[in-house]
């Protein structure tokens, strides 16, 4: 009589972090904490960790790519938006740059700005064991965050305020709103109004600051910029208010969504851009030649912004060369803009 063979034995699911964690009695991210080696946590509760790796026999993956490699090649990117244009073309030109130099990217977005939802994002790039972090979270309190964490990895920030001197690299903010606010006055235009990015965006207060600065050093009359979301349709929103008074005949946007949004509302409005109004907006999108009329608006470089960054991570990472500091922006001259109307 044939003997029946014996059952195959499952193949029992490897530990996971969620497990040491929970053997610990600990969080998810201690456990995250401790693997990395952070500071500011209790001794007691980095053994009692340590001890639960090893009864569980746990292995990071990172310490598993280690035996192969002993490298990830893995830059992370935290940041606040994927869907604006900024940050989105800083993410491809990053990603570009690190595939040229070899390297992986993986990228983690805030879910809203409170520090323990920050500190998540963060965690779940150390999991993946990442060789060095871009910041393109242009939010004040990211950074504050980011200050009391002492991250043992090369972080590069990309803002505008170049408080972090070698650590960070930007397009010039302040520079590129003086050219645009500059372009208009040198057509003839006095009153002059700004349509601001949302408050606490590091890059929205430094293209105020700038636009404050030129009308200022110009003895321009100035009012206060109105405080927008980045968006076409809060651009709209703005341009069908102010066209109630019309104490003005130009607007400098933050950006060029904002910019499409007031365009839409002076042609709602009867009026045209630029024989009635010109309007000048911020970044160049690719769309932007394309507006009706096409925008006048201020360019940055993307790429090589991704090319500065990944030299300025790979320069703490390989001992490459550094390229902290700013790019100058540009400005790109279209049919948006014209010289007032003699009235």
């Amino acid at each position: 009589m044939a003997q029946e063979p014996e059952p195959v034995a499952k193949k029992s699911r490897a530990p996971s972090m969620h497990d040491v964690a929970r053997l610990a009695g600990v969080s998810h991210q201690t456990v995250s904490r401790v693997i990395n080696d952070l500071p500011n946590i209790r001794e007691e509760t980095k053994q009692r960790v340590l001890d639960s790796m090893e009864q569980l026999q746990y292995r990071p993956n990172r310490a598993a790519r280690a035996l192969v490699t002993s490298r990830s090649r893995t830059i992370g990117i935290l940041t606040a938006s994927r869907t604006n244009y900024g940050p989105a073309a800083s993410i491809q030109a990053i990603e570009d740059a690190a595939n040229a130099a070899g390297y992986a990217v993986t990228t983690a977005s805030i879910s809203g700005y409170e520090s323990t939802a920050i500190v998540r994002a963060i965690d779940r790039l150390l999991d993946q064991a990442i060789e060095g972090l871009v910041v393109i979270a242009p939010q004040r309190r990211v950074f504050d965050t980011l200050a009391g964490m002492s991250l043992r990895l090369p972080i590069v920030t990309l803002q505008s305020t170049g408080t972090d001197g070698d650590k960070s690299l930007s397009v010039d903010q302040i520079l590129g709103a003086r050219l645009a606010t500059r372009h208009l006055i040198e057509l003839g235009h006095r009153y002059i109004y700004h349509l601001a990015g949302p408050q606490d965006w590091i890059e929205a207060e430094a293209r105020m600051t700038g636009f404050l600065d030129e009308m200022s050093d110009q003895d321009m009359p100035t009012t206060a910029p109105i405080l927008g979301d980045w968006t076409a349709e809060f651009g709209y929103f703005a341009g069908r208010e102010l066209l109630r008074m019309r104490d003005f005949t130009a607007i400098f946007a933050a950006n060029d969504q904002m910019a499409l949004g007031l365009m839409h509302a002076i042609r709602d409005g009867g009026l045209e851009v630029p024989r009635d109004i010109s309007i000048v907006g911020f970044d160049d999108i690719p769309d932007a030649a394309h507006f009706w009329p096409p925008l006048t608006t201020v360019r940055q470089d993307f790429a090589e912004l991704g090319r500065r960054c990944m030299a300025l991570l790979l320069g703490g990472l390989e001992a490459g060369e550094e390229y902290a500091g700013s790019i100058l922006p540009t400005l790109i001259e279209r049919g948006s803009s014209a010289a007032p109307q003699t009235r």
